[in-house]
């Protein structure tokens, strides 16, 4: 269970469903991960009320299975799911990429080569936690760099479902979760929009296949920990 720092807000219910949110995104849990609502509630300093609501916003979201309030669970992807979100994320993730190139500063191409370089030392270091939210950090600066915060708001609810699929499969994955950022930012730097778009798009689909393999194979994410 991710650890969630105590909370001293007065919109408490959007403070929980956003860092529950976050914690998705950045793949802090994997598919059939348990949620139990006491113990968020203690984590995070407030009464269950916020937390069961927040639930319930994610389970209308599809990001979570909420069969009852001591079975609450992240939820696995069929592959005709899975290659539905691919599909969409080629699209618009494509154009965040293509956008970005066009307007891309010097200071936007070093904050990428740091996560990348951050990246790099997770991967070597087997760290799982680390080595998911810097690939998330890479992936939601390329719309935050074009300066679409539409299409940022709508990749985020795609990567509620995405997160923990790439979290399940990133130690496993290796050096394809990563090698094809590379391009995407020489893409950049040449302010090339083509070829970022392509680059993010071989992202997808060629890092992605170790995430597709998973689904596939239809493993028990408990088992496999056990």
């Amino acid at each position: 269970m991710p650890q969630f720092t105590s909370l001293d807000h007065e919109n408490l219910n959007s403070v929980v469903y956003g860092a529950l949110c976050d914690a998705l995104i950045q793949g802090r849990f994997q598919p059939d991960d348990r949620l139990k609502i006491r113990d968020l509630a203690e984590q995070f300093g407030t009464s269950v009320t916020p937390i069961r609501d927040a639930i319930l916003r994610l389970a209308n979201d599809e990001a979570i299975i909420f069969r009852s309030p001591r079975d609450i669970r992240i939820p696995g992807l069929s592959e005709n799911r899975y290659r539905e979100i691919r599909a969409i994320r080629v699209r618009l993730e494509g154009l965040a990429a293509e956008t970005a190139a066009q307007v891309a500063t010097s200071a936007d191409i070093e904050a990428l080569e740091r996560i990348l370089r951050e990246n790099e030392q997770a991967i070597e270091a087997g760290d799982r936690l680390k080595g998911t939210q810097l690939n998330q950090a890479f992936h939601f600066l390329l719309p935050q760099i074009a300066g679409l915060p539409v299409l940022n708001s709508i990749l985020r609810r795609l990567w509620l479902r995405m997160g923990p699929h790439i979290s399940d499969a990133y130690i496993e994955g290796g050096r394809a979760m990563i090698d094809h950022h590379y391009p995407v930012v020489e893409a950049l730097k040449r302010h090339d929009p083509a070829a970022a778009s392509m680059a993010i798009v071989d992202d997808i689909l060629l890092g992605g296949k170790p995430i597709l393999e998973r689904i596939e194979r239809g493993s028990e994410p408990e088992a496999r920990r056990a």
